[in-house]
């Protein structure tokens, strides 16, 4: 019997299991994927989970992927334009790798942890008795069995609908997205344009590549489904120093486009527990996607070890994994829904954007709160905002 089985390996799942292997307990991962393999993602990794993969010994590694660092994000809202710098002193820059790079180094160090992976390896179903999650059988029919297993499977988890994981602060997809990469149009900077109805952002990546990914309210998809590369460059029209940039470059690869729904999930229960996106999920629109996975693997792999290794009751450490994600998580995802409402700013944020502009210090502070330094109850508090208005 294992102390944990992982279901799924990519940016939750394989952190997860190098963290509990690292702790000593038997650990196996298993994905129906084989790696390195690519998957629909935002890519970009902000300075929070940079300082993950640091603690992890990682960071070096996905640097030696030739992603450059990113150490300044800018932010375009038509009459007002933002720059700053989005990280710590000790985690200046975000990166955005591809995921067929970023997966495949993070399910080789759940290997040299010591977890046992299988790769390929499909769950027909979640074993439960007596309302107790026991273990898996795969789809050649073979049982494994844990004292818990953990669905880090995505939004369409099977732990989860085997659980039943009740949902919370649920809310259908706001947006959709397209994405893609373009030769020839160079950048340094994490880049946001915000326009009523419309958003895209702009980000480097592997092989001297860009990544360019825009969308519009989840209501228009049938309507633009057909000429998606159209309706992306009449949006891009609203920036014309931007459409100029984009006209000279090359797109290198198909069109890719997601659109995702908005919920918690009661990430536990008798026999198992839920990680990165089978736990909660939130638009696209912020990124905060893969950084999100990474603290949330964290953050269940502290709890499991202190219950699987006798120190606290399961129920108490794993609502204190619960709480800990909810308040942390919770303020970034209900202005994530805001973002990706599209709408037009009110006029306290256009006074906010409007008296930080040119304010280098202020400017710096909007960059973290959007790379998830800064939590929005630190940074909307009417003090800190006089502060950085004054």
């Amino acid at each position: 019997m294992y102390d944990v089985i992982v279901i799924g390996a990519r940016c939750a799942g394989s952190p997860l299991a190098m963290l509990l292997a690292r702790r000593g307990l038997r650990t196996l991962l298993v994905d129906r994927a084989t790696f390195p393999s690519d998957t629909v993602s935002t890519h970009v990794i902000h300075p929070p989970g940079a300082a993950a993969l640091q603690r992890w010994g990682l960071l070096g590694q996905v640097a030696a992927t030739g992603c450059p660092p990113v150490g300044r994000y800018s932010f375009d809202f038509g009459p007002v334009q933002l720059a700053g710098a989005p990280g710590t002193a000790e985690s200046p820059y975000a990166y955005a790798p591809r995921r067929l790079l970023l997966d495949k180094i993070l399910l080789d160090a759940a290997a040299a942890a010591g977890a046992e992976v299988r790769e390929g390896f499909g769950v027909e179903e979640v074993l439960v008795e007596d309302g107790r999650v026991t273990g898996i059988r795969g789809s050649g029919g073979q049982v494994e069995r844990a004292r818990v297993v953990v669905g880090a499977d995505g939004r369409n988890s099977v732990v989860a609908k085997a659980a039943q994981a009740p949902a919370y602060e649920d809310h259908p997809p706001l947006t959709v997205g397209y994405y893609s990469y373009w030769s020839n149009l160079p950048t340094d900077t994490f880049e946001a344009y915000s326009r009523p109805g419309r958003g895209w952002a702009v980000c480097p990546t592997n092989d001297d590549l860009t990544l360019v990914i825009g969308g519009w309210p989840h209501a228009e998809l049938a309507e633009h489904r057909n000429d998606v590369e159209g309706t992306l460059m009449a949006m891009f029209e609203s920036s014309p120093g931007f459409a100029e940039r984009i006209r000279d470059a090359k797109r290198e690869e198909k069109l890719v486009g997601a659109s995702v729904p908005n919920y918690f999930r009661v990430p536990y229960g008798p026999g198992w527990a839920l990680v990165g996106d089978a736990g909660y999920s939130r638009d696209f629109i912020t990124a905060q996607g893969i950084t999100d996975a990474f603290l949330d693997a964290e953050g269940l792999a502290e709890a499991l070890a202190e219950t699987l290794g006798g120190g606290k009751p399961w129920d108490d450490a794993l609502a204190g994994y619960q709480s800990r994600r909810d308040t942390r998580a919770m303020p970034h995802y209900r202005m994530t829904l805001g973002i990706a409402s599209l709408q037009p700013p009110d006029e306290q944020m256009i006074a906010l954007v409007s008296g930080i502009a040119g304010k280098q210090p202020a400017m710096d502070a909007f960059a973290r709160l959007n790379s998830g330094v800064t939590s929005p109850v630190e940074f909307f508090a009417p003090e800190n905002v006089g502060k950085l208005l004054a």
